[in-house]
């Protein structure tokens, strides 16, 4: 997927600014008679350490050696935007600024090597819950607690139980019309099995005996009854 180009006013001042520093830098290293491939190596040299202290602030924001750093790597800038800028004879520059311009790569490479070899801080871990407390169970003494009882809730008044009279059975009339014949048949049956077993006939008995319904088995056995 293609990528649009946007412009970032920000980023063209950035670009611009580091481009007039460079350069001031360059001339007043060359001024102070650092000529050829050192004086360009001199605004490099100021902008690393520039970063480089930067970027440990940006780590360590409480590092006072960062801050320390990026100070003097911040004045050597911009004392040289101003020493270009009319403030100082480019053709006769003074003793003490060629001292400081021959003595600014062992101050560079110091400053860099502290930074580069500072030591991070660890992040925080979170604080952790406090861990349970593991008690021996043989160490630990029984204790028994008691509770008062509670007291027993009211319950209403119980209504007197109305003594209902039992209402009478009616004798229940045989459902279905049976045979005389089957009915003396049916009681032969049930006075035999009387004899052997000395229990009366039940209705299931009767019927498998004689093999008729269970409505007619029921009807015979209300009547042998």
């Amino acid at each position: 997927m293609p990528r649009t180009l946007r412009f970032d006013a920000v980023l063209v001042q950035a670009v611009i600014a580091g481009a007039l520093s460079f350069a001031h830098l360059h001339d007043l290293a060359a001024a102070a008679g650092q000529d050829g491939w050192k004086a360009w190596a001199y605004p490099v040299s100021v902008d690393l350490l520039l970063v480089a202290a930067w970027r440990r602030m940006r780590a360590d924001s409480g590092n006072r050696d960062a801050w320390l750093w990026f100070a003097i790597a911040l004045v050597a800038s911009l004392g040289a935007n101003v020493a270009t800028a009319g403030m100082l004879d480019m053709n006769n520059v003074p003793a003490w600024l060629r001292i400081v311009v021959a003595g600014w790569p062992a101050l560079a490479f110091l400053g860099g090597t502290l930074l580069a070899h500072a030591h991070t801080p660890a992040p925080k871990p979170e604080p952790a819950s406090a861990p349970m407390e593991h008690h021996d169970p043989e160490q630990v003494a029984d204790l028994t607690v008691e509770r008062a009882p509670e007291p027993a809730p009211e319950l209403p008044p119980a209504e007197p139980v109305r003594e209902e009279a039992e209402p009478e059975l009616a004798p229940v009339a045989p459902a279905v019309s049976v045979p005389p014949a089957l009915l003396d048949h049916a009681r032969k049956i049930a006075d035999a099995h009387q004899s052997q077993t000395g229990t009366p006939i039940d209705a299931a008995t009767l019927r498998a005996r004689l093999g008729v319904p269970s409505a007619l088995a029921d009807s015979i056995a209300l009547q042998l009854a």
